[in-house]
């Protein structure tokens, strides 16, 4: 955790918007970061916080192995926020009581604020629409505590005790369905914490450059760079710090974008001037692959094939110390152990995972305290091309798992000519920026169809495009009809293999966002 920044930890107690709490004090410009609720006081002590966040979370506080915090927090003097479940935790360590509400609340509520001297509530207005979540509620306050506000089915909604600086809210001030849950948020943060904000991508990169200089030292890095958005943004952080101590192994396994090996060493290897190692492998992925339609089969060859290629690479490359990972906070979190204490486990990414133990390298994760968005930003701030920084996701498989059925060259070259028409034409249109994924399949079947004065038996395409927050659900994106027109025209016109095109409109759930 950065020194140089004010920081807030967020108490996590299990709660599915965890993550999202963080993200909203980031937002203001605070540096947040979460821990497990077993976190002990001294411990968060260490981190000098100006503020804690108790999260919400699932278990009632009067059960049987109900998560609670360390009491020593509650005598840090420092702020504490408690959100649902953190205010019943807080309530009843405490000396409060909470007990099964009379009616549990699940969706929208408007908040009626009985106190007009809320420091929390400062600038809310008066019936704000928030978000409730709970099925237990406070029946009896701690002592020291007012209600400042509350609603026709809660009347413990928002409690403050300003001599110690302890505040608790029933509803969730962090999802999008709170109106003014970011004020509320920042009155706590900035107001009642007095918390700096001044963090931002800029401090960031002063901080990683820094810190990597300090952990690598004279020592080499090996990263296995993809092209997509955190292996790239890692590869410019880390180069920026220590030069040509870094080396890059770029894998072509031939199941890339029309271009892609091209473009990216044409910014890494030319314009950035890294060390670059660029291995040729697409004959072994199409040999490994031959006569294989299995989706899993398909993964699990694929992901042997490149780290054998990148073990067999990685040989060449010298004394090597440090293996950098493009692991975003989300991987951190989710590594996490269930009984909320800290892992020691690695999440194994597919480009590595599986590497021989006999290479005794030590991971460097520069991106670690980073969510996908803030890496994007972090990008742009370094300078990477806007096509690679907004890019969307891309599976590590590549199109091994969008060319459905058997893999041979002929039918990638026919994909990536079919997904550089759809991604070309949703650039043209305005549209890249508000998809969360666009990417087109290549299907295991033909259609009888009509091209000029012939009859043709040729392959079917599907074409899709998702919106989404964080990839658990998704919704199908509307085009404007004269785009999806565009699209088809194109492709039936100018790819030889294809003469009709689908568009799928399957939400996530009850389909994944992939086809395999």
């Amino acid at each position: 955790m950065p020194q140089t920044h004010d920081t807030v930890l967020v108490l996590d107690f299990g709660a599915q918007y965890s993550q999202l709490i963080a993200r909203r004090v980031r937002d203001l410009g605070v540096y947040s970061t979460i821990v497990p609720f077993t976190t002990k006081a001294e411990a968060i002590k260490s981190v000098h916080p100006v503020g804690l966040i108790l999260s919400g979370g699932p278990a009632s506080v009067d059960e049987e192995g109900a998560p609670h915090p360390d009491p020593e927090i509650f005598k840090l003097g420092i702020p504490i926020l408690g959100i649902c479940y953190g205010l019943q935790v807080m309530t009843w360590t405490l000396g409060g009581h909470v007990a099964s509400a009379r009616k549990k609340e699940y969706g929208l509520a408007g908040l009626h604020i009985t106190d007009a001297g809320s420091r929390l509530l400062a600038g809310v207005s008066q019936g704000s629409q928030i978000w409730m979540s709970h099925g237990d509620s406070v029946d009896r306050m701690a002592d020291g505590f007012r209600i400042t506000a509350d609603t026709p089915n809660c009347p413990y909604t928002v409690i403050e005790n300003d001599e110690r600086h302890f505040y608790g809210v029933q509803f969730h001030p962090e999802v999008v369905h709170t109106r003014e849950g970011n004020r509320m948020l920042e009155n706590f943060v900035i107001g009642i914490c007095h918390a700096k904000n001044d963090w931002n991508m800029g401090n960031f990169v002063d901080d990683a450059v820094a810190q990597i200089r300090q952990q690598v030292g004279g020592k080499q890095v090996l990263l296995g760079l993809s092209g997509g958005v955190d292996s790239s943004v890692c590869a410019v952080l880390i180069h920026k710090a220590i030069g040509d101590q870094l080396v890059c192994v770029f894998v072509n396994n031939g199941l890339l974008r029309k271009g892609e090996a091209e473009q990216v060493q044409k910014v890494f290897r030319d314009h950035y001037q890294m060390r670059f190692v660029y291995a040729d492998a697409e004959n072994d992925f199409l040999t490994a692959l031959k006569g294989v339609s299995d989706p899993e089969t398909k993964r699990h060859i694929i992901g042997k094939v490149f780290v054998d290629t990148f073990y067999k690479t990685a040989r060449q490359c010298g004394d090597i110390s440090f293996l950098a990972q493009g692991t975003l906070y989300p991987d951190v979190i989710e590594s996490r152990s269930p009984s909320g204490g800290p892992s020691s486990t690695i999440k194994s990414h597919h480009n590595v995972g599986g590497l021989p133990k006999d290479l005794k390298w030590q991971l460097l994760e520069p991106l670690k305290e980073l969510f996908k968005d803030e890496v994007r930003q972090l990008g742009r701030e370094l300078g990477l091309p806007e096509e690679m920084v907004d890019r969307h996701p891309f599976p590590g498989p590549g199109l091994g798992v969008r060319c459905i059925g058997e893999i041979t060259k002929e039918r990638l070259d026919t994909l990536r000519e079919v997904d550089a028409i759809f991604i070309e034409e949703i650039r043209k249109a305005g549209l890249y920026g508000k998809i969360w994924q666009a990417l087109a399949d290549l299907l295991p079947v033909k259609s009888v169809g009509v091209q000029g004065d012939h009859r043709t038996y040729r392959e079917v395409c599907t074409l899709r495009a998702v919106t989404s927050e964080d990839a658990m659900t998704a919704d199908w994106f509307r085009f404007p009809p004269e785009v999806l027109a565009r699209c088809a025209n194109r492709i039936c016109n100018e790819v030889s293999g294809v003469n009709r095109v689908l568009y799928d409109i399957t939400s996530k759930p009850p389909g994944t966002i992939e086809w395999e």
